[in-house]
């Protein structure tokens, strides 16, 4: 259960390679309570990753390559190793006594940023959060709160937010289309700029269902 007081790192990657075995070039996190809001947030470019062009290649979203060496050079986003991005978190966690991670889809997240940690260490180290952290799901809290909530559903099935199969999608853009009344709004697909969506989506969820079990898998 969270508490208005728990330190909560929200995460989100962006990857290369390929859905099945994911490596991350950017990685954008802020840490925050309830009561307290951010605090801290950043916004790393794995230039392991990102320098190399045969592999960045096959990045979903290669066209915004251009926009991230604008943004280093700008000092909006901080270009470093994967050691580096990896110590920084440990130390923002530890600093600020974070016990839960949390992702929209954090099973790909965890995937992703534990697939780049053997990439990187060829094996010798396998997982890239500080050991103890639970791993939250917003998607999963999303789709308990809203699979039976009718305003949502009568937005999803005027603006055609729906499956193959006819049900209800819940990705983080829709549902904060859904939040702000506004179907204008595009995700950036970017880390830290997807991370204060998901944020948002977070808080929604715990004010809708206090008690709501986010756990990513649960009891085990």
């Amino acid at each position: 259960m969270i508490t208005e007081n728990t330190a909560v790192i929200m995460i989100d990657t962006e990857t290369t390679n390929d859905i099945d075995c994911p490596i991350v070039y950017d990685v954008g996190y802020q840490i925050f309570t309830l009561d307290g809001g951010v605090l801290c947030e950043r916004s790393f470019v794995n230039l392991d990753v990102f320098n190399d062009t045969d592999l960045m290649a096959s990045a979903y979203f290669a066209d915004k390559i251009p926009q991230y060496i604008a943004d280093i050079a700008d000092g909006k986003r901080i270009g470093k190793t994967w050691a580096g991005i990896k110590w920084q978190i440990a130390q923002d966690c530890k600093r600020f006594g974070v016990t839960i991670a949390c992702a929209h889809n954090a099973a790909f997240d965890n995937r992703a940023l534990n697939n780049t940690q053997r990439y990187e260490t060829t094996s010798k180290y396998r997982y890239f959060l500080p050991f103890g952290l639970t791993w939250w799901d917003t998607l999963k809290m999303s789709r308990e709160i809203l699979k039976n909530d009718e305003a949502y559903g009568t937005f999803c099935y005027e603006n055609d937010y729906l499956t193959a199969r006819g049900c209800r999608r819940y990705t983080a853009e829709i549902i904060y289309r859904f939040l702000i009344g506004c179907n204008d709004f595009v995700e950036s697909h970017t880390g830290l700029e997807d991370v204060k969506i998901e944020r948002e989506i977070f808080k929604f969820c715990i004010e809708r269902e206090p008690e709501i079990d986010g756990r990513l898998w649960g009891d085990r």
